[in-house]
């Protein structure tokens, strides 16, 4: 069903199933899956593809031009998967050729009010990003990541699997999977024990994990304590998570308990 004041250039793809609502604009290289329900006075511009059951909220501004100052009108796209719900005032950029060309969002994810995705993201699957939160270009969350609201997060961070953010949080260092980070420089604070719980991870497996954080982070001398870690915590899944994205290459450092 489509709104008769709804403004779709006839070149836009549009399922037969899919919703679009009052005064939306959709332009002429958009896609948009079976069941996407597009609410009223929402902007979809670039090169969008959105897939299935997704519901945009008003005001939300999809696809239009990145807020970057080397982007001069270059092809640049954006992917949005399934099942994700974007409330009202969302902003989701597309990709730049100052980067991978793309921003990808996965599956089952919740932009609340007033949350930016930048451009060259990639954001994974059942990832809850919280009211007002500011993501910067470049930025990697894994699945399952929760942004507290009104956060920040620096451009080419990378924010592993399960990870928690707190509200009002600065995050300019690499967060681990699992990690909780707060405070108003992204402290890492420990072990995101309630996600582990919500997600059905066993009482051993977090016991483990917790034990091998606290060898992991028990000094600042990072290399120093993987290399004497032992190889009992390196046969564990969720450890080598932290393992592999530890030793991935990176362009931030790394988001610790210890000031810097």
């Amino acid at each position: 069903m489509i709104h008769k004041t709804a403004i779709i250039d006839p070149k836009a793809k549009i399922s037969s199933s899919a919703k679009i609502g009052p005064y939306s604009i959709i332009g002429p290289h958009v896609e948009i899956g079976e069941d996407t329900d597009i609410n009223s006075h929402v902007s979809i511009a670039g090169y969008t593809k959105i897939g299935k059951n997704n519901k945009i909220y008003p005001f939300a501004s999809i696809g239009n031009e990145p807020q970057d100052l080397k982007f001069k009108g270059e092809k640049s796209c954006l992917e949005i998967g399934d099942n994700n719900k974007i409330r009202e005032y969302v902003s989701i950029n597309p990709g730049t050729n100052g980067g991978s060309g793309l921003t990808k969002i996965g599956n089952n994810c919740l932009f609340m009010v007033s949350s930016h995705v930048a451009h060259d993201c990639t954001i994974g699957n059942n990832i809850v990003v919280v009211n007002n939160v500011a993501i910067g270009g470049h930025v990697h969350i894994d699945d399952n990541a929760i942004i507290g609201g009104n956060s920040a997060v620096h451009q080419f961070i990378r924010i592993g699997k399960f990870a928690m953010i707190g509200g009002m949080c600065a995050v300019i260092r690499d967060v681990i999977p699992y990690g909780l980070v707060h405070g108003n420089r992204s402290i890492l604070q420990g072990i995101n024990l309630i996600g582990l719980r919500r997600n059905n991870i066993s009482n051993q497996d977090i016991t483990l994990l917790s034990n091998a954080y606290k060898e992991i982070f028990k000094s600042e001398n990072l290399s120093e304590n993987l290399n004497n870690l032992s190889d009992d915590f390196k046969k564990n899944d969720l450890v080598t998570e932290i393992l592999r994205f530890l030793q991935k290459d990176k362009k931030r450092p790394i988001c610790t308990p210890f000031l810097k």
